[in-house]
């Protein structure tokens, strides 16, 4: 037996702003749209994985969802200009990672983050 996806829930009340959001401004493509659920996902083949956490690193609050991008100063240029702003960052970590943290529409509290290439 083996899992083959992990797939966060996220309750709305408009799926049309969960792809204006995750879609045009994270960059995730639709996968599904039934109109009472939408799929979004990336274009590449992702491990399924589920982290559990006392808090979200540097005393800052678990967030709901990590997504990794490949351009995090691509990504926070789109959220600031939609006018969702970082609640955390832009903050390079000492674990090797580039992130901030943002709010969806829906309330839902998004780590964003890139992985940093060793020097």
């Amino acid at each position: 037996m083996a899992v083959l996806r992990i797939m966060p829930d996220i309750a709305c009340d408009d799926p049309a702003k969960a792809e204006m959001f995750y879609g045009e401004i994270i960059g995730m493509d639709v996968l599904m749209d039934m109109k009472w659920i939408k799929t979004l996902g990336g274009g590449t083949a992702a491990r399924p994985q589920i982290s559990f956490m006392t808090q979200g690193g540097n005393d800052t609050p678990v967030p709901d969802i990590s997504i990794e991008v490949d351009n995090l100063d691509e990504v926070l240029e789109r959220c600031t200009a939609a006018g969702h702003q970082p609640v955390y960052g832009p903050a390079k970590e000492d674990w090797g990672v580039h992130r901030f943290f943002v709010h969806d529409p829906f309330g839902t509290l998004i780590n964003v983050l890139q992985h940093i290439p060793p020097d």
